[in-house]
């Protein structure tokens, strides 16, 4: 079987990551509930005295369940570091506790 060779070719140096301006640190957000927003509403309905259930969440929000679970889990116990306990009712239902 011929090969053929291929003609040698200029490699290019990777291309460097830009400095940190203003104006690209504005895109960044953190992890706190701004006023009037749904994270905001969310903690409101979870540090109710009797909590949230996964349905109020959904109402408030207007998310799906796999997204509300994946709010609580990720941004509220990991990014917000508060502790959410998870409990079930009488009449089954799963409800949503975060302390102040």
């Amino acid at each position: 079987m011929l090969r053929l060779r291929r003609k040698a070719g200029k490699k290019t140096a990777p291309a460097k990551k830009a400095a940190r301006t203003a104006s690209r640190e504005k895109g960044r957000r953190s992890a706190a509930a701004g006023p009037g927003s749904k994270t905001a509403a969310v903690l409101a309905l979870m540090e109710r005295t009797k909590g949230a259930t996964l349905a109020e969440i959904m109402d408030a929000t207007g998310w799906q369940a796999h997204s509300v679970r994946g709010f609580i889990s990720g941004t509220v116990t990991k990014k917000m570091g508060r502790q959410v306990t998870s409990a079930r009712r009488d009449d089954g239902q799963r409800v949503y506790t975060v302390r102040k």
